[in-house]
């Protein structure tokens, strides 16, 4: 695998909002040493399917794949991802990231999103 497939990148944009996602099938995903909270992030990219590809590649080969980005701090930040699956919407293609929050800082953002839309400005972009 290509050092660079080990990851997906926001590079451009606030830190992403991370919801609790306590589904079923999610909290299978959980497995693992550390204790960590399940969490659902969306993002805006140009490249969803090959994006969500590189992950589908990681895990057939028994690797981690992780989401980087940096915090409001401006501190660099890896979370696992465990998920992920891409959308096409009206104003271009989403990318769903479930990703394992280990870091006590990470705050989950509570409550529901408004399905207007009028936050579409708030998404954050990829590589």
């Amino acid at each position: 695998m290509e050092p660079s497939d080990d990851k997906i990148t926001i590079i451009e944009g606030p830190p992403p909002t991370f919801e609790s996602f306590h589904d079923g099938w999610a909290q299978g995903l959980n497995e693992s040493p550390v204790l960590g909270e399940i969490a659902l992030t969306r993002l805006r990219t140009f490249n969803g399917p090959s994006l969500v590809e590189r992950c589908h590649r990681a895990w057939r080969n028994d690797q981690a794949i992780n989401l980087e980005y940096r915090t409001m701090d401006g501190l660099e930040q890896k979370d696992p991802i465990v998920a992920a699956r891409h959308m096409e919407t009206d104003d271009g293609q989403l990318l769903f990231l479930w990703v394992r929050l280990t870091d006590e800082e990470v705050e989950l953002e509570l409550g529901y999103e408004d399905d207007s839309g009028d936050n579409d400005d708030d998404t954050e972009w990829l590589v």
